[in-house]
């Protein structure tokens, strides 16, 4: 047993690191620089039931700490993520997240209960920073309530372990994982982006279409590890952290803070060796600190 395994949500993975939705795609871009089943999970695309297009206009904006993204959810649908997609994601060798998004309640349901019968997704995790088309585009994750009802309704359509993926733009993420706990959650991931913008000087207007775009990168990170560190001392479930990660000691922090497995995300963009170092780090560490298992670290600054 390697000194890197964890256990999350029942199941075995490898190392503690995902590659993070978004970031990495479905996995086969990344097959030519590096094999792809160094990672103990890989976490897809947000799918939806239907195709979607993605929002229009620039979707990608860097900033001195920090990528801002107007993704809009691009993804095949569905439908042809089971059938033309991940028959080769199952041949990568890792542990398969299924990011699921939507924006009316059927949507995720029906999407969710497609997927419960593919056997190469190891488990979901329900994107609950989605707008809600119904509740005039407000995410499902800003209210406690919203959380709890769309957890709870998605628990009962699918037998996969489940994550809720919070957003850091709940008006109280503590009471948004709690809710989602409480609601039957497996587990927890945060943070989703925060909210943000950029502004084109020349043409005196937002450079995004929708205005206000999704930050990532290392100017998140304090503000992510506060909120996980705050959620893993309200909830019992297992969290995975995400915010801003880009090296070995972002990992232990994290872990240190509460999070049984991490995902890395935009950090790929700048370095797309950035797993195989990371990993290279934790071994490293765990050699000095005479550790047995990585686990051992999980929860130590709380």
């Amino acid at each position: 047993m390697s000194k890197l395994s964890v256990d999350f949500l029942g199941l075995s993975w490898k190392n503690p690191l995902a590659a993070a939705s978004g970031t990495f795609g479905f996995g086969e871009s990344y097959k030519s620089l590096f094999d792809p089943s160094i990672i103990g999970a890989i976490c897809t695309k947000g799918i939806t039931l239907e195709p979607k297009e993605g929002n229009s206009g620039i979707r990608i904006w860097e900033t001195e700490s920090g990528l801002l993204n107007s993704i809009g959810l691009e993804n095949p649908g569905i439908d042809s993520f089971i059938y033309d997609i991940l028959p080769e994601m199952g041949n990568l060798g890792t542990i398969i997240i299924a990011n699921v998004g939507g924006d009316t309640v059927d949507s995720y349901l029906l999407a969710l209960d497609i997927l419960n019968s593919a056997d190469d997704v190891g488990m979901i995790e329900l994107n609950i920073s989605c707008p809600n088309v119904k509740a005039g585009g407000m995410a499902f994750g800003v209210h406690p309530k919203d959380a709890y009802w769309i957890t709870q309704l998605a628990k009962q359509v699918t037998d996969k372990p489940m994550m809720v993926k919070l957003s850091p733009n709940a008006y109280d993420i503590t009471e948004c994982a709690l809710a989602a706990e409480s609601a039957g959650a497996d587990g927890i991931s945060l943070v989703n982006t925060f909210q943000a913008m950029a502004i084109d000087i020349a043409a005196r207007k937002p450079v995004f279409d929708n205005v206000y775009a999704g930050l990532s990168g290392p100017a998140i990170k304090p503000i992510a590890l506060r909120m996980l560190h705050q959620t893993a001392k309200a909830v019992s479930v297992p969290i995975c952290g995400i915010g801003g990660i880009s090296s070995a000691q972002d990992v232990i922090e994290f872990m240190m803070a509460g999070a049984s497995v991490v995902q890395v995300g935009s950090a790929v963009f700048k370095d797309p060796y950035v797993y195989g170092k990371i990993l290279a780090g934790l071994d490293e560490f765990m050699e000095k600190e005479g550790l047995h298992n990585i686990s051992e670290i999980v929860g130590a600054a709380l």
